[in-house]
């Protein structure tokens, strides 16, 4: 059988690539170079099989100039807010993505960041690299327990679960926000107290952390007014989607001391970072890592892999994305 022209958008992990040679006609990206628009739009008039990333933006406009060859988007990543699933679906084009395989990596992010944000860590860190450390000292650089905190989900999907699993451990109050209550035996065993409304949930907890997808209903969730509805003494952890944030709204407020203090993975504009909060020292800054361990990349590469050859071999890919679903 014809094998299927492959195009990969991005650099993977060797195992990965040397696997998809073995079985398709790939082409790589070995520079690592983020294509341009152009470039994607060429690469969708070759290709049969499509593999980007969530730095490649594949909107109506760019999907409406794809080749007919093109059947199958194995996007490597689980969120796919950066592709127009409904315009792939009405030409006739698969989407794909990598479902659990993020998940314990991305809940150990989110729990670094609730450590590292009232704690205070990376200023500690600052400190001791400019030379600012004299020695001990019972009132210099005190930071907040967690220990006992109300702590509150926004998403309580697969990785939502595992950020109450390992908070629950640090000894947590877990409470939740979702579109509907998780199965009594789940909230059993997290302890966990669902809020229907994200309003009402947002006033009374200590810490927040933002496990949704991004889609046009979770655009700004956290808008200016929710975020006002926090306590001033409270954190904000992102590890999802910068947009699901008012991104200028957080930073006015974190410097004006209307919020304790935010641990960011992921920004509204990636990757441009907002000027206000490089500046802040209440906020943890990360460069998008939630998921970035070698396990988790080849984890990733090994779905995408499996839903490449099951369309190849003429069956529905197991990951398909269905739009209704998102």
């Amino acid at each position: 059988m014809k094998k299927p022209l492959v195009i990969v958008t991005r650099k993977l992990p060797d195992i990965v690539e040397t696997r998809m040679r073995e079985l398709f006609d790939t082409r790589l990206n070995p520079d690592d170079r983020a294509l341009t628009q152009a470039e994607l739009v060429e690469a969708m008039k070759q290709a049969e099989v499509l593999v980007p990333t969530v730095s490649d933006r594949l909107d109506s406009r760019t999907l409406v100039q794809a080749g007919p060859n093109l059947k199958l988007i194995a996007n490597f990543g689980a969120g796919v807010d950066h592709i127009d699933v409904e315009t792939a679906r009405q030409r006739g084009i698969a989407v794909t993505n990598t479902p659990g395989v993020l998940t314990e990596d991305t809940a150990d992010m989110t729990m670094a960041l609730i450590l590292a944000v009232p704690r205070r860590m990376v200023e500690g860190t600052e400190m001791l690299m400019k030379g600012d450390f004299k020695g001990w000292s019972p009132t210099w650089m005190l930071g907040k327990r967690i220990w006992g905190k109300r702590l509150g989900i926004i998403g309580m999907g697969r990785i939502g679960q595992a950020v109450a699993r390992r908070a629950k451990a640090f000894g947590l109050q877990i409470h939740y926000h979702n579109r509907k209550p998780v199965p009594q035996a789940t909230e059993r065993e997290l302890e966990a107290t669902y809020w229907e409304s994200l309003d009402q949930m947002l006033a009374r907890v200590d810490i927040v952390s933002v496990n949704c997808p991004h889609t046009p209903a979770t655009y700004h969730l956290l808008s200016a007014r929710r975020l006002k509805a926090m306590k001033p003494s409270a954190y904000i952890v992102n590890t999802a989607r910068g947009e699901v944030i008012d991104e200028n709204a957080l930073a006015r407020m974190l410097e004006s001391g209307e919020l304790a203090g935010a641990g960011l993975d992921v920004f509204e504009h990636e990757p441009a970072v907002n000027p206000k909060l490089l500046k802040l020292k209440n906020v943890v800054l990360l460069p998008h890592m939630g998921s970035a361990t070698l396990e988790s990349r080849i984890d990733m590469g090994e779905k995408v892999i499996v839903n490449i050859k099951t369309y190849a071999d003429g069956h529905r890919p197991p990951d398909r994305v269905i739009p209704a679903m998102l």
